[in-house]
């Protein structure tokens, strides 16, 4: 079994506490399923670790009720009642599907934009210990946020704040400042036989 060793030391002056308590960019992208699954499992285990959980969905509709929302809302909950995990705040951050881009009421690219200004005022808070931005490689691929200002603002985050980004066509910049990386392939999917996706597996 791994160890969980690295297989390389940087010589960088930090001890290897310091190197193994600071905070991360990852980045799960890919055209496989699973990337924002994969970030709400770290969500999971932050919340258990007590780290406040900032929750900021782009380019899905508000009225879409997702299965990882109502869990963690009352994970939020039981926090309130009984001081166990921690704090949960969830956002939708501008509405839409993160597979086509269509029409509709409302400005989304200017809901995207006011959802990315509202996590920069939370990191610079210190607000939350992870920050789950689901589906923002969209706004940056479409051209509603800044590439290089994402880039730079993780970069020079305050305090220890972990940031998980989900979503397809992860920019290449994002993908160079990110600490951990992971590409999601398909090797099959029941969408291949004709299957719909399905309650408890899709949503």
């Amino acid at each position: 079994m791994p160890q969980g060793k690295p297989e390389h030391v940087p010589a960088d002056g930090l001890t290897t506490r310091q190197r193994r308590h600071r905070p991360l960019t990852i980045v799960h992208t890919g055209q496989m399923k699973g990337k924002s699954t994969a970030a709400f499992g770290l969500a999971l285990r932050a919340w258990t670790a007590g780290l406040p959980i900032g929750v900021f969905q782009f380019v899905k509709s508000a009225k879409w009720r997702v299965g990882e929302e109502n869990a963690f809302r009352a994970l939020g909950q039981v926090h309130a009642d009984t001081g166990q995990g921690a704090p949960v705040a969830w956002h939708k951050m501008g509405e839409g599907w993160s597979w086509i881009q269509r029409g509709g009421d409302g400005d989304h690219a200017a809901d995207a934009l006011e959802g990315w200004r509202q996590i920069q005022r939370d990191l610079a808070a210190q607000r939350y210990g992870l920050y789950v931005l689901d589906e923002f490689t969209y706004p940056m691929k479409w051209g509603w946020v800044d590439v290089d200002e994402v880039v730079d603002t993780l970069t020079h985050r305050p305090g220890f704040q972990h940031v998980v980004i989900t979503g397809r066509d992860a920019d290449p910049r994002l993908v160079a400042a990110a600490d951990l990386v992971a590409e999601l392939t398909k090797v099959k999917h029941p969408m291949d036989a004709g299957q719909k996706g399905q309650k408890g597996i899709e949503w």
